[in-house]
């Protein structure tokens, strides 16, 4: 088969081109290279001045990046939060009228809810009865005391009197018969004499029945005068013992004193009754604690609540902050006190802000379910603190931001 000289020639220059070029030819197309980069540049001499400049711009701008990121610190995780105050009822009873709203604003001390006070006020006329009646007794209970003081002092003295007068009864009557012994034994000896001289009709027999109805009168007398030792010394008896009776003269008005002391606590807890039920009075009008917007109404006008039972919420928008959700290895530089910028999604416009404080755990040690990492089948993932940003004052005069929107804050760390 014939073959034209063109296709002989082509074939040649491939199989040429196939082969290793020689050492010198290498060389020498290296060289050329070069020459026609050199040429290049001598044509258009501005051009390697164009080349340093952009590596100048490049090396630049990063060194522009990376000083940024590295004095920043961010994230996405982050919404506003603040103070929802849940109101709520301290008394029982029915709600006459309700004067707030759902989205409504109020400000501190407005009247949102009101219950029915009759209940309340028939109580405080019962504590102020109660309150005049413990008094009274309280007064009653003062005046006995300086009364039986008195009285019984008196009793005690008199009882004493009394003993020391008996005694001396009994002395008296005791000389008395000491006298009467002396006069019977005078008389028994002088009839003894007159018996022996009776005999002898010596004396006359009236002499001696006069000597015998002496003795016998006399020996009467000495039985009364002992007769009246024993009475004498039966009233002191009795005097000691309406002494010792009058002798619990202070534990009687010790007793009186605690009385006393019982009636005047019994004012006391009459006068707390009272202030207690004027207060539950006081608590029928329930008035906002802050400022704020009204959320979740749950009562109704004729409802029956109970005390404690959750009426309402109140937003307060005065003291918002951010809570932010920082991987661990994003605090490394945070600290307390460093400056934040944050962008809220609803608005497209950026707030500052300042660190406040750092969780003192992961999201998940409170989490519902706390990962257990004991079972063996461990894996590694970066947790999230939560960082509180405080928003700096006067950034929101009308009160725009709402808890929850989300926020994209960055901290400068440096």
């Amino acid at each position: 088969m014939r073959t034209t000289p063109g296709y002989e020639k082509e074939d040649v220059q491939e199989k040429e081109q196939l082969q290793p070029k020689p050492v010198e030819r290498r060389v020498a197309e290296r060289r050329s290279g070069r020459e026609r980069a050199a040429g290049f540049f001598r044509e258009r001499p501005y051009a390697k001045w164009i080349l340093l400049g952009l590596l100048l711009l490049i090396i630049g701008a990063g060194i522009f990046v990376w000083h940024y990121y590295s004095v920043r610190e961010s994230t996405d995780d982050a919404q506003i939060d603040g103070h929802i105050d849940p109101i709520s009822a301290r008394i029982s009873g029915m709600v006459l009228r309700v004067h707030a709203d759902d989205n409504q604003f109020v400000k501190a001390g407005d009247l949102l809810v009101e219950l029915d006070p009759k209940d309340y006020d028939i109580a405080v006329q019962r504590a102020r009865a109660d309150l005049a009646d413990a008094e009274a007794n309280a007064a009653a209970a003062s005046v006995s005391i300086p009364l039986t003081t008195t009285t019984s002092s008196s009793q005690l003295t008199a009882a004493n009197a009394a003993v020391k007068a008996a005694e001396k009864e009994v002395d008296a009557a005791q000389a008395r018969v000491q006298e009467a012994q002396a006069n019977y034994n005078k008389l028994e000896a002088d009839l003894r004499r007159m018996e022996s001289l009776v005999k002898k009709d010596e004396v006359s027999q009236q002499q001696y029945d006069a000597a015998v109805a002496s003795a016998t009168a006399s020996r009467a007398t000495l039985d009364a005068a002992q007769s009246a030792v024993a009475t004498a010394q039966s009233r002191v008896a009795q005097a000691n013992a309406q002494a010792a009776s009058a002798g619990t003269v202070p534990e009687q008005i010790k007793v009186i004193r605690s009385r006393a002391n019982a009636a005047l606590a019994q004012v006391d807890r009459a006068r707390s009754a009272l202030a207690q039920a004027e207060l539950n009075t006081q608590y029928a009008k329930i008035v906002a604690p802050v400022a704020g917007i009204v959320s979740k109404r749950n009562v109704e006008p004729g409802q029956v609540i109970q005390a404690g039972q959750p009426l309402l919420s109140i937003v307060n928008l005065d003291d918002l902050y951010v809570t932010a959700n920082f991987k661990e290895t994003q605090l490394k530089n945070t600290h307390p006190g460093q400056k934040v910028k944050f962008s809220v999604d609803a608005y497209g416009r950026d707030y500052n802000g300042t660190v406040e404080s750092i969780g003192g755990a992961t999201g998940a040690r409170f989490s519902l379910l706390p990962p257990e990492n004991a079972t063996g089948n461990y894996v590694k993932v970066v947790q999230r603190i939560p960082v509180r940003i405080r928003i700096d004052k006067g950034q929101d005069p009308n009160h725009q931001l709402r808890p929850g929107m989300s926020v994209v804050p960055t901290v400068f760390v440096k």
